[in-house]
């Protein structure tokens, strides 16, 4: 029976947007600002920066580190608020949300860093939704939510993994990897027909857990 309803954050519940445009739009702003450079060279070499250290390194989603090795003097809760007004909801999210905390915990499993989780569940009012909430990077060290990351999360909340279901909009990260470690999981793409475990709204969650 299931006690746990575990959901990823970004393009999940809220849209990916706002972290784009956080790393994407306003760090090259202000390395085009104070570098007298156009708009496009600033990103190109953003974008090189962050391709130097790679995905598979902590430090590539630790904000503060990047704006201290770009030299710039940018207040990181500043640059987060500046973009704010792109944190959007999900269709019927919060609803869903609400309706299953009646029966389970509900929880977030994110592989973003802390700062940008508490902000975006802060904005979207989603406060007090949650009973934990969990980020791979900033929480666990990991990079990715590779399958230690589920067990853990299973060890921490003193569960096993048939009793959490998670919901989440990566095919790989997940859906197959917490299926491996035998998590009931939820695809969630809006341009795919609803199809078993695949589903394009969540409320297809009320029917089927």
């Amino acid at each position: 029976m299931k006690k746990v309803i575990s959901f990823d954050l970004d393009g999940t519940l809220v849209s990916a947007d706002y972290g784009n445009r956080v790393w994407l739009e306003g760090i090259p702003m202000a390395i085009a600002e104070k570098r007298g450079i156009t708009i496009e060279e600033a990103y190109a070499f953003v974008r090189g920066e962050y391709d130097s250290v790679g995905d598979q390194h902590i430090l590539w989603y630790n904000i503060e580190y990047w704006l201290e090795r770009l030299g710039l003097a940018l207040d990181t809760f500043e640059l987060l608020a500046r973009y704010e007004h792109h944190i959007q909801l999900t269709p019927y999210a919060k609803e869903v949300i609400i309706e299953l905390g009646r029966k389970y915990d509900i929880i977030i499993a994110s592989n973003a860093a802390r700062i940008f989780v508490e902000k975006e569940i802060e904005y979207a009012g989603l406060a007090g939704c949650f009973t934990r909430v969990v980020s791979a990077t900033t929480d666990y060290g990991m990079v990715k939510k590779e399958e230690r990351f589920f067990t853990r999360i299973c060890a921490d909340l003193s569960v096993v993994p048939q009793e959490i279901a998670h919901v989440g909009d990566h095919l790989v990260f997940d859906f197959e990897i917490p299926r491996k470690v035998g998590i009931e999981s939820y695809y969630y793409n809006q341009a795919l027909p609803n199809n078993g475990n695949v589903i394009n709204d969540l409320r297809e969650l009320l029917g089927r857990l």
